[in-house]
């Protein structure tokens, strides 16, 4: 019998051009719904200064991966687990310093993180908003670029400046959009038809539709009190569109044979060609 060779993890960034739509409260609920399902995800929480996928579990991290980096902790000292399958890697207020690394701190981070890499599935990087550099590095170094939008101009604005740096500095083509605070599935699809024709008129490549979470009360309510919708309330409509989205998101994975591996990822962010 052969034996079965497990795949490499996947890396997808899940990003927006600016803050206020609901990112971390969309990584939190489909790194559960993808748990659901079986699949081993990691999540690193990537937003400087405003870390917070933490509280989403309701847990608090001992360390983080700047602690890797000085010697004070090896890598599974600082993971967090959050739920069955689902572990964190707190980023702390300081992964801006990972752009800053010297070469020995360079190896010494990748050697903590490969030993990672048959352990997961997917890498979930929450991001900061904006087109700051710790974004562009992450999201450049991932397999894929999810970029959350809201009906809100300025969010469409701003998401469409972050695609385009990302597309004309780093030659990123893969993005996938989620459509996030719309009235129903019908507002969202609109949504995305309406922003993927300015993006294909003035940039010219395409994006993929993972889906749309309407905002009702229970949602509205369980992203105010910072809960997962998926685990407290696992019927509901948000919970059943969560679900459809992390299947989009595994589909789609599945056709990126690019950028493999948490080993190529850390190489890309700490700047090891």
């Amino acid at each position: 019998m052969a034996l079965k060779i497990r795949n490499r993890t996947k890396t997808i960034c899940i990003t927006s051009g600016k803050g206020g739509v609901g990112k971390t409260t969309v990584v939190s609920n489909m790194a559960y719904a993808l748990a659901l399902r079986g699949k081993r995800v990691l999540i690193f929480d990537g937003d400087l200064g405003m870390a917070n996928v933490d509280i989403m579990f309701g847990v608090k991290p001992d360390g983080n991966i700047l602690d890797v980096l000085h010697g004070e902790k090896e890598i599974d000292q600082v993971l967090v687990p959050l739920a069955p399958n689902i572990a964190l890697i707190p980023g702390g207020s300081g992964v801006v310093e990972l752009s800053r690394l010297n070469a020995f701190e360079r190896r010494s981070l990748l050697d903590a993180v490969s030993t990672l890499d048959y352990h997961y599935d997917y890498l979930l990087i929450d991001t900061a908003p904006g087109i700051a550099d710790n974004v562009l590095y992450l999201n450049s170094a991932s397999q894929v670029s999810s970029v959350i939008i809201t009906p809100d101009p300025s969010s469409l604005a701003d998401s469409y400046a972050l695609i385009k740096v990302l597309h004309q500095e780093y030659k990123e083509n893969n993005f996938s959009i989620i459509c996030n605070q719309v009235r129903d599935e019908t507002e969202g699809l609109q949504l995305f038809n309406r922003f993927n024709d300015v993006v294909n008129r003035f940039l010219s490549i395409g994006l993929d539709y993972w889906g749309a979470l309407p905002m009702d009360n229970l949602y509205r309510k369980s992203t105010q009190n910072q809960r997962l919708i998926m685990k407290h309330e696992p019927q509901s409509e948000a919970a059943k569109y969560l679900l459809q989205i992390s299947r989009q998101l595994e589909s789609s994975l599945e056709k990126q044979q690019d950028k493999a591996g948490l080993q190529f990822f850390w190489e890309q962010v700490v700047g090891v060609a």
